[in-house]
C-alpha cells in the first residue's frame, strides 16, 4: 500500500461565468494535462439571488462531458434536443455533449435564496468526441451512501466504493466521484486506483491530507485523536488538493470535521485544442466546430 503525497494545494479563485454568475474556479483553462482527464472544476455557492439568477444562457458544448452536482437550491436546464428538467438538492446530471449540443442552465436557489453546487468538466477521447449526446439525470435519493463505524459518511456520486456502486455508468474517463464527510479528529485511509489522476476539494471544515504523521517542523497548535496535528497544514474551505502517485489517500479531519469531494479518473493522454466549452484534439477540429456554429450545422443528426 502506498499513500499518495500532496503535490499541490491551492485555493479556488473567484470569477464570473455565464451571464454574470459569481463562482469560484478550482482549476480550468490552464495546463490541461495537470488534471487529465478533467478539464475544469467550479464551485457555484451564493447566498444572494442576484449573484446567480442570470444563470448560464444558451451556449454550445462539443467534445466533453459535464457533471453537475447540486447541494442546495435547484437548477433548471434545457437543450437543443428538446430535453428539459430540474436538478434539486442532492441530484446529479452527467451530460455527454459528444458531437454537439446547445445547452442552458438557470440556477433558482432555495426558499432562502441560497444556491450551492459544483460543475466538473471531463474530457472525451478523440474516438468519442463526435458521438451522440446523452444525459444521465440521477436523483439524490438514488445515490448510495455508506456510513463507517467512526461516523465517516461517503455518498457515491459516480463509481464504486466500499461495495456500493452509483447508477451513473458508461463514462469515458471511468471516474470515481465521492462526497465524503469525516467527523472531528478522525483519520481515514481511502483507496484510490493507482492509475487514476486524483484530487480532493474541501468545501466545509478542514483536514490534513498526506501521511499527516509529521508536524513538518513548525508550530503545533492543536491535538486531534491523540496525535498532534499542525493547524497550519489544515486544508480548509475551497481548497483544492492534488495528489501524487499511490493507491491510498490519507486524511485526518480538523477540529470541526471536514466535508470534501474526492474525485479521480483515468488519464486520456491525448492532445487538447480548447475553445471555451468546445474541446477537441486539433485546431482544425476547433475551426470546424466554429464553422458549424456559424452555419447552423453544429447539431448533428442522430443515427
Amino acid at each position: 500500500m502506498s499513500i499518495r503525497s500532496v503535490s499541490s494545494s491551492t485555493l479556488a479563485q473567484a470569477t464570473l461565468e455565464g451571464a454574470g454568475v459569481k463562482l469560484h474556479r478550482a482549476f480550468g483553462f490552464n495546463n490541461p494535462d495537470q488534471f487529465d482527464p478533467f478539464l475544469l472544476f467550479d464551485d457555484f455557492r451564493n447566498e444572494h439571488p442576484e449573484d446567480f439568477l442570470k444563470g448560464f444562457p444558451w451556449h454550445p458544448h462539443r467534445g466533453i462531458e459535464t457533471i453537475t452536482y447540486v447541494l442546495q437550491g435547484t437548477v433548471e436546464h434545457g437543450d437543443s434536443l428538446g430535453n428539459t428538467g430540474v436538478l434539486g438538492s442532492g441530484d446529479v446530471q452527467w451530460m455527454t455533449s459528444g458531437s454537439g449540443i446547445m445547452h442552458q442552465e438557470m440556477p433558482l436557489g432555495n426558499a432562502s435564496g441560497q444556491m450551492h453546487g459544483f460543475q466538473l468538466w471531463a474530457n472525451l477521447p478523440g474516438a468519442l468526441k463526435m458521438s451522440a449526446p446523452r444525459y444521465q439525470d440521477i436523483q439524490g435519493k438514488d445515490l448510495p451512501e455508506v456510513i463507517d463505524d467512526d461516523g465517516t459518511r461517503v455518498k457515491i456520486i459516480i463509481g464504486e466504493f466500499w461495495g456500493k456502486t452509483s447508477p451513473v455508468d458508461g463514462i469515458a474517463a471511468d471516474p470515481q466521484y465521492l462526497d465524503i464527510t469525516i467527523p472531528a479528529g478522525v483519520k481515514k485511509i481511502l483507496p484510490v486506483d493507482t492509475y487514476r489522476q486524483a484530487f480532493a476539494y474541501v468545501f466545509d471544515g478542514a483536514a490534513v491530507f498526506d501521511d499527516a504523521s509529521n508536524p513538518r517542523g513548525v508550530l503545533v497548535e492543536k491535538e486531534l485523536a491523540g496525535r498532534e496535528v499542525n493547524i497550519r497544514d489544515l486544508s480548509g474551505n475551497r481548497t483544492l488538493v492534488q495528489f501524487g502517485t499511490g493507491n491510498e489517500v490519507c486524511v485526518q479531519a480538523g477540529p470541526d470535521g471536514v466535508r470534501f469531494l474526492l474525485i479521480s479518473g483515468a488519464p486520456i493522454q491525448e492532445p487538447i485544442a480548447w475553445h471555451g466549452p468546445i474541446v477537441m484534439n486539433t485546431q482544425d477540429q476547433i475551426r470546424q466546430a466554429l464553422h458549424d456554429l456559424r452555419n447552423d450545422q453544429f447539431i448533428k443528426p442522430a443515427f
